[in-house]
C-alpha cells in the first residue's frame, strides 16, 4: 500500500496548489450539504463554502501565469509511459485554453462560479467540485486516453457509474486506482486500492454519511470566530487527529488505515510501536493540545474580470501562551509603507526587538524543559535540547542593543545602454534600521568598521553623502546618503528615497510584526528585459513571460494569541497586452 500513500500525497499537492487559487466569494460554514458526508475527524481539509467566480479570477490573471516552454512540453510528450502522457495531456488541454477563461471553461464543462472541496478519508484523498457539463469533462479525459493509449475501467458503485485508471506497475499485485465519478452535479475525484473498504467509497462518493458530519462538528464557525476568518473558504489540518492516528491503531478512520499499510509493508510489524506506548500516547496528546490545528482563511477579497485581490492568513494554532508570549515579546518595528503592496518594487522588513531576543529564546527553551518527557523519542529530543542553551545570545545581542527593525524598500530603477552594455541610470531606494538610539548605535559600530571611523551623522537629520566612501563613479548618477531621521538611521537614494525617509521620521516605533516581504513583479522585471532586448540579448522564454507580468505578491509572519501566523496577499489585474 505503499503506492496508495504515495499517489494519496500527489493528488494532496496538487489540491494544495488548488487551494491558493480557488479561495474566494450559503450563508452558513456549514451549510453546503457536500459538509454532511465529511467525517468530523477528517486530518485535512479545504472547502469553498461560497460560490468562488472561476471565471473572473482567470479573466484577471489571463496575462499573469507561469507555464511550461514550448521545449519542456515537448520533452513531457515524449515520455514513455502512457500513464505520464495522460497527465500532460490533460494539462496541455488547460493551457491551450488558459488564455481564454470562457473557452477553457467551456472545455472542462465548469461553470463561471465553483465550490471545491478537498479532504481526506483518513490517508484517502477526495476532491470534490461542481460541473456545468460532465459531458465536456469526459471529453477531456477521453482526448488524453487517445493521445496516450492509457485507458480506463467502467464500474458502477450503488448506481454511480465512475470511471477507474489503474496507477499499478504492470503485473503489480498491489492495487491502486484513481476514479473519477457524477453524481447529482458533482465530480468527485478519489483513489481506491485492495485493501479500501467499500464503506470509504460510498462516503467518498456521497453514498453514505459518516456517523459524526464536519457539518455537525461546528468547527469551522469556530474557526472562522476565532480568527476573524471571511466566511467563503476554510482549510485546516487537524494535528489532534494525526496524532491520534499514530498513538492508537484504532482511534479513528485514519489511524486504522495506517495500522493496516503499515502491517502489510512491514510484514506484520507495527512501525509505530515505539511511540504506541501509554507514556508516549499521552504525552504526544497533550502536545497536539496544545497546537491543535493549522488553519488557513480569507481575510479579504474581490474579483473582477479586470482584477483579483485575495488576503490569506495561515495559523498554526496554539494554547501554550508561555511560547507564544515569549514570540510577541520579540516583535519589533516594521515601517507602515511596508504593509500597501502598491507602494515599492520590492520590499523587505525584519522587526525584531533585539533587546528581548535572548530572554525571550531563553523562556522558550526553559518552556520546552518541562515537564520531563518519559515517551523514548522525546525525551531524546528534549536531552539533546537542554544541551543547547540560548544564554550566550546575549552577548552577541548586546552589540545591537536597542535595535527593533530592519528594512530594505527598492521604490523604482531605471536602465539604459553604454556602448551596448547595460547601465543603471537610477536608484530610488531606502534601508532603514530602526533603534531607540541610532545615532548611539551607529557610534559603537564605527570602532568595528573602519571605513566609516571618519564619518559623522547629525542628529538633526542632515544628509551625509556615502558616494566618497563608496567610491561610485559619477556617471552612475546614483548618491547614497546616509542621516538620522527620528529614530530611523537610514541611507537613501533618489527623490523617492528621500521623500520615503522624511515620511518615516515621523513614526515611532511599536511592536507591529516580525517579518513582511513584498514584490511587484511587472515593475521588477519589465526593466530589465526590456534593456536586454535593445541590447540584442536572447531572452530565455521562461524570463520572457514575466515582462509586463500584472501581478504583486506580499507575505509576512507574526504571531498573535492565537498562534504563529503567515500572512500572504495577492492582486493581479488583468494584462492590457493581447
Amino acid at each position: 500500500m505503499k503506492k496508495i500513500v504515495i499517489a494519496a500525497a500527489i493528488i494532496a499537492a496538487g489540491a494544495g496548489a488548488y487551494w491558493y487559487t480557488q479561495h474566494g466569494t450559503s450563508s452558513s460554514a456549514s451549510a453546503n450539504p457536500l459538509l454532511d458526508y465529511i467525517p468530523a475527524d477528517t486530518p485535512v481539509f479545504s472547502g469553498q463554502l461560497k460560490p468562488f467566480p472561476l471565471k473572473n479570477y482567470l479573466q484577471s490573471i489571463s496575462g499573469n501565469y507561469q507555464q511550461y516552454s514550448t521545449d519542456s512540453l515537448a520533452e513531457l510528450g515524449e515520455l514513455d509511459s502512457p500513464m505520464a502522457k495522460f497527465f500532460v495531456s490533460i494539462y496541455t488541454q488547460y493551457m491551450d485554453g488558459i488564455k481564454n477563461p470562457t473557452q477553457l471553461l467551456k472545455t472542462f464543462g465548469l461553470p463561471n462560479e465553483v465550490e471545491p472541496f478537498f479532504y481526506t478519508l483518513g490517508v484517502i484523498p477526495v476532491l470534490k467540485t461542481n460541473v456545468d457539463q460532465i459531458d465536456a469533462f469526459w471529453a477531456v479525459l477521453d482526448k488524453a486516453e487517445k493521445d496516450s493509449g492509457f485507458t480506463h475501467e467502467k464500474r458502477t458503485l450503488a448506481g454511480v457509474d465512475y470511471r477507474a485508471y489503474s496507477l499499478a506497475e504492470e503485473g503489480s499485485t498491489e492495487k491502486v486506482d484513481l476514479l473519477f465519478a457524477h453524481k447529482d452535479g458533482i465530480l468527485t475525484v478519489t483513489l481506491s486500492g485492495t485493501t479500501i473498504e467499500p464503506e470509504i467509497l460510498e462516503m467518498a462518493f456521497g453514498l453514505k454519511k459518516p456517523t459524526q458530519s464536519l457539518a455537525a462538528s461546528g468547527m469551522l464557525k469556530d474557526i472562522i470566530k476565532t480568527h476573524g476568518f471571511m466566511e467563503d473558504s476554510i482549510s485546516f489540518i487537524n494535528h489532534v487527529e494525526i496524532v491520534k492516528a499514530i498513538t492508537s491503531p484504532d482511534g479513528n478512520m485514519l489511524g486504522k488505515q495506517l495500522t493496516q499499510f503499515m502491517a502489510e509493508e512491514s510484514q506484520g510489524e507495527d512501525p509505530f510501536a515505539e511511540i504506541r506506548t501509554p507514556e508516549c500516547k499521552a504525552e504526544l496528546t497533550a502536545i497536539a493540545a496544545n497546537w491543535p490545528r493549522t488553519v488557513a482563511g480569507l481575510t479579504a477579497f474581490s474579483s473582477t474580470e479586470k482584477e483579483s485581490h485575495m488576503a490569506a492568513s495561515f495559523v498554526v494554532e496554539s494554547k501554550n501562551q508561555a511560547i507564544l508570549t515569549a514570540l510577541q515579546k520579540m516583535r519589533g518595528y516594521i515601517p507602515t509603507h511596508l504593509a500597501d503592496i502598491n507602494s515599492t518594487i520590492f520590499s523587505m522588513g525584519l522587526g525584531i526587538d533585539v533587546n528581548e531576543v535572548a530572554p525571550s529564546l531563553t523562556a522558550i527553551w526553559d518552556d520546552l524543559q518541562k515537564p520531563q518527557l518519559t515517551c523514548a523519542p522525546l525525551a531524546e529530543l528534549q536531552a539533546e535540547l537542554s544541551q543547547q542553551s540560548p544564554a550566550m545570545l546575549g552577548m552577541f545581542t548586546g552589540m545591537a542593543n536597542g535595535v527593533k527593525g530592519l528594512s530594505l524598500s527598492l521604490l523604482d530603477y531605471k536602465m539604459s545602454t553604454q556602448d551596448q552594455e547595460p547601465k543603471l541610470e537610477s536608484l530610488d531606494a531606502l534601508v532603514s534600521l530602526t533603534a531607540d538610539n541610532p545615532s548611539m548605535l551607529f557610534n559603537m559600530v564605527k570602532p568595528f568598521a573602519p571605513m566609516l571611523a571618519e564619518l559623522q551623522v547629525a542628529d538633526n537629520g542632515e544628509p551625509t553623502d556615502l558616494s566618497p566612501l563608496l567610491m561610485l563613479p559619477p556617471e552612475m548618477n546614483i548618491k547614497p546618503m546616509l542621516a538620522i531621521k527620528g529614530q530611523h538611521l537610514v541611507v537613501y537614494s533618489g527623490d523617492k528615497g528621500l521623500a520615503l525617509a522624511n515620511k518615516l521620521a515621523g513614526e515611532k516605533p511599536s511592536a507591529n510584526g516580525l517579518y513582511s516581504m513584498s514584490a511587484d513583479y511587472g515593475k521588477m522585471f519589465t526593466p530589465v528585459l526590456t534593456l536586454l532586448e535593445l541590447t540584442g540579448e536572447p531572452i530565455p522564454e521562461e524570463l520572457q513571460m514575466l515582462k509586463d507580468y500584472n501581478m504583486r505578491v506580499q507575505m509576512s509572519f507574526d504571531v498573535n494569541k492565537q498562534g504563529i501566523v503567515f500572512g500572504s496577499v495577492m492582486n493581479s489585474k488583468a494584462s492590457e497586452k493581447k
